[in-house]
């Protein structure tokens, strides 16, 4: 048994983790120092979907059921913001107008939107029986582990963070990738599944 993992979130750590964490702050190197800044930027102004697929998700399920327009342009947004494409449009990260288009219809013809954004609304613990987030449950992890670390992740944890919440085998940094990356760059990702 085995963990792959490409977006990695290392939430939920005991005091000895935390301070390996704060220690391995002193060493990051500049490239991981951007990761980081780039993670807070992510968090700060780019998290607002998870607000409302949190608090309101039937709401925004049901205008998203109801248009087409609105359901493709909610995803040409997060496909267009979190994958590889530099700025550009979503296809010049590997995804073809197909890909994208079949994504979506996937959406369109089961109208299952809304039970997608079900994941925010229970573990951000705004449902009415949730007794708090259940984001950061769990602990270490003892599994191996192995992370695909792509510069254009949402979250880009430094390895030795990652390592104080997974116990990580194998590290690889993707030359490309997003968000998506299994779906963006397909090869890639099952190659590092396979090692």
């Amino acid at each position: 048994v085995a963990l792959h993992l490409n977006f990695c979130v290392p939430v939920s750590m005991d005091w000895y983790g935390k301070l390996k964490v704060a220690v391995g702050l002193l060493f990051m190197s500049s490239e991981e120092w951007a990761a980081v800044k780039s993670t807070m930027y992510f968090l700060k102004y780019e998290t607002a979907y998870q607000q409302i697929q949190g608090t309101k998700p039937q709401s925004l399920a049901f205008g998203l059921n109801d248009s087409p327009v609105g359901l493709l342009a909610w995803h040409l947004e997060k496909f267009q913001s979190w994958s590889d494409c530099d700025g550009g449009p979503p296809d010049a990260s590997g995804l073809s107008v197909d890909d994208i288009l079949t994504n979506v219809s996937v959406y369109w013809f089961t109208e299952c939107i809304g039970s997608s954004f079900r994941l925010y609304y229970e573990t951000l613990g705004h449902h009415p029986r949730a007794k708090g987030s259940t984001a950061g449950a769990g602990g270490y992890v003892a599994v191996p582990t192995a992370i695909l670390w792509s510069k254009r992740e949402l979250i880009k944890p430094p390895r030795h963070v990652a390592e104080a919440a997974f116990n990580v085998r194998q590290w690889t940094v993707a030359k490309k990738g997003g968000h998506f990356h299994a779906f963006e760059q397909p090869e890639q990702f099952v190659e590092d599944v396979i090692k």
